[in-house]
């Protein structure tokens, strides 16, 4: 059976699919759409698997976020002081609003309880007029202060959401940029980018979702609660029976939001990592006609998650509903058991059976509405920003996912830094056998050379004979699985990783340069370069007359990934990064493969003055370019097959010497393949021509 293509195909699967984890206790982002956009077989969209996923808890989610607050835990503690404060001076209005309509008013005396004590304290009590002035003042004077500072309190706890923000954004970019390359390349650069916008940025949401806006309602539903106590306690036991509506209504709905919002999470970064990747790669999009494709591919995409959105805000609608509908029941009900009080009250005090400051009264049943009003107000809040809360708990979830992923390469305790000065540049491979996470066969295996200091060492073989990764396991981009990398005898595991880094210079065959001048990006590798040494290096290069030529020289923007520059210019650029960094350490990938010939011919000289007294390891495929090397391995299905000299290679009946005749006589092969009367000396002129 083909997989769904359509959005609603795939969203009916997907809601199929989510029910199921749902009802097994699986949040897991669901395989629903395999096939149609990238899903991956672990049901994730490919290139946002996180590694393996961890169920946990609100307070395991609790207790993470405080661990995050360190540095901003006193100035949350204020805020939350305030609000206290705020809340709590909030409670006052409905007390005084009683004692206006009652004592003042209506002219009942003040009794013996609780408001009829603060009553009686105030001043001006027997003067109704000043009195009902005093209370008009009073009130202002509170609200006013009240605003004051709950608007003080809530810039703080902003301040710290942004600060938050920031904080983790830089968290999560640090990490994630050292994570293992194979896992940068699985994340793409759209989903690495939404997680850092998205997810680590809502985790400051959760400043106010999880912390200032549930202890404001905290704070209130137990200063009304008080307040109920002391003044009526049947309504304090209907009050009290309302609390579990917010319990179920939380293991109703809020077990089933997270797990959604998590889902629409991973399909943004999915839909933004295949934005990223069709604007990429726009002209081969251009060249094979797939624009309506991708369009096509971007709007199933969109409308899926748009019906993931929409189903979302519908659990969320049906919490809101729930309390519209509770708080004018409520309400009603509260009018209904208190107005028929006042009537019988009314009686009994005509009656004589009961005083007058004992009866219930329309000023009691304004307060009472008044401090229900406020009792729902804090019930409904926390059952709907407990609804809110899951979207940024979402986030956090992922955004801890990515942050206990291991980095790469990581520093050994003991692991000591070198210094440029003090290093020779000796690299010596002891039986070096790799596999690439989840691969099965090794990419490299038993592996043993040395290259000694200022040698140039080259790499040729057929493409995946596994050249570049033994040049990623010298860049220590990955360790060995078995065997060691060394470093003038020192194992690399036990080199920090920055200082042994800051050895090396790379220049690979696919040219990345950034988005900003000529100048910068030469002296990327070399901070405070002066225009002067950027000049020279380019000079070095065979770049600086074409740099010349450029509208704004060496301040010409050239665009994302060079876009602006040809082939030859962006390579000629990467090698003149290279030179102002003064390597210890170098490797050239087909450094000067996209340069024509005449190019090619002037910076092979720049090129040996640069390896001159560094090591360096050369992959190549034009042999013409490496018959100066120390050393040549040649290299087949992760193995060194042969090892030596360009002449003495030259002069065994091995592959090296086969490759070097099919690039200076491959007509002859083409003719007879089998036919060896080329003589020894022809093909090592050749090949060194």
């Amino acid at each position: 059976m083909s997989p769904p293509r359509s959005s609603s195909q795939k969203y009916k699967t997907y809601r199929a699919d989510f029910s199921q984890r749902l009802t097994h206790g699986d949040h897991k982002p669901s395989k629903a759409g395999a096939g149609t956009t990238g899903i991956g077989p672990d049901g994730v969209p490919r290139g946002q698997q996180l590694g393996k996923r961890r169920n946990r808890g609100f307070l395991t989610l609790f207790n993470k976020f405080v661990e995050l607050l360190r540095g901003h835990r006193v100035a949350l503690a204020l805020a939350v002081l305030t609000l206290s404060i705020s809340t709590l001076v909030d409670l006052i209005p409905p007390l005084v609003s009683k004692i206006a309509i009652d004592n003042v008013i209506d002219g009942t005396e003040f009794g013996d309880g609780f408001i009829g004590r603060i009553g009686s304290s105030l001043p001006w009590s027997g003067e109704p007029k000043k009195l009902l002035l005093f209370l008009f003042f009073a009130v202002v004077l509170i609200n006013v202060g009240s605003i004051l500072v709950r608007v003080w309190g809530r810039w703080q706890a902003t301040r710290i959401t942004h600060r938050v923000r920031v904080e983790m954004r830089r968290r999560v970019f640090n990490h994630a940029i050292r994570l293992p390359l194979h896992r940068v390349f699985s994340l793409k650069s759209g989903g690495a980018s939404s997680i850092i916008r998205e997810d680590a940025g809502g985790v400051g949401e959760l400043v106010f979702s999880m912390m200032y806006n549930p202890a404001g309602a905290v704070i209130q539903l137990v200063g009304v609660l008080l307040i109920l106590a002391m003044t009526e306690w049947r309504l304090l036991i209907g009050a009290v029976i309302l609390l579990p509506v917010v319990f179920l209504t939380h293991r109703m709905w809020i077990g089933r939001i997270r797990p959604l919002w998590r889902d629409i999470r991973a399909t943004r970064s999915h839909i933004d990592s295949r934005v990223t990747e069709a604007f990429g790669g726009v002209r081969v999009v251009r060249t094979f006609g797939r624009e309506r494709t991708e369009g096509t591919n971007f709007a199933t995409d969109t409308h899926f998650m748009t019906r993931q959105e929409l189903l979302g805000w519908w659990w969320n609608r049906a919490i809101d509903i729930v309390w519209r509908m509770l708080i004018p029941v409520a309400l009603a009900g509260v009018l209904c058991y208190a107005g028929a009080r006042i009537i019988d009250d009314r009686a009994a005090v005509a009656a004589g059976t009961l005083l007058p400051h004992q009866a219930l009264t329309v000023g009691d049943l304004f307060m009472f509405l008044w401090y229900l009003a406020s009792l729902l107000q804090p019930l409904a809040l926390l059952a709907s920003s407990a609804a809110g809360l899951q979207t940024s708990l979402a986030g956090l979830d992922r955004v801890l996912d990515l942050m206990e992923e291991p980095l790469e390469s990581p520093t050994t305790p003991g692991a000591v830094a070198v210094e440029p000065d003090t290093v020779n540049g000796r690299i010596e491979m002891a039986g070096v056998t790799f596999a690439y996470p989840k691969s099965v066969a090794p990419a490299l295996e038993d592996i043993s050379f040395t290259a000694e200091p200022g040698h140039v060492v080259a790499l040729v073989g057929p493409s995946g004979a596994g050249k570049t990764t033994l040049c990623n396991l010298i860049a220590r981009f990955y360790d060995p699985t078995t065997g060691t990398v060394s470093l003038d005898g020192k194992d690399l595991r036990g080199v920090r990783v920055d200082s042994y880094r800051a050895l090396l210079a790379i220049v690979e065959q696919d040219i990345f340069l950034f988005d900003g001048t000529v100048a910068d990006n030469i002296s990327y590798g070399r901070r405070g370069a002066t225009p002067d040494q950027i000049a020279d290096a380019a000079r070095l290069a065979n770049a600086h007359e074409f740099i010349e030529t450029l509208p704004r020289g060496y301040s010409t923007w050239i665009g994302e990934r060079g876009v602006k520059l040809s082939g030859g210019q962006r390579q000629r650029l990467a090698i003149a990064r290279a030179l102002l960094a003064e390597p210890r350490i170098l490797i050239l990938d087909e450094a000067t493969s996209n340069l024509d010939t005449e190019s090619e011919r002037l910076i092979q000289a720049s090129l040996r003055n640069l390896m001159a007294d560094r090591t360096s390891f050369v992959i190549a495929h034009r042999l013409s370019t490496i018959a100066h090397a120390d050393q040549i391995l040649v290299m087949d299905k992760g193995r060194i097959i042969e090892r030596g000299r360009h002449e003495v290679l030259i002069e065994r009946s091995g592959r090296y010497r086969q490759m070097v005749r099919v690039q200076t006589h491959p007509q002859e092969l083409l003719d007879d393949p089998d036919e060896d009367d080329v003589a020894d000396e022809e093909v090592a002129e050749a090949a060194q021509s």
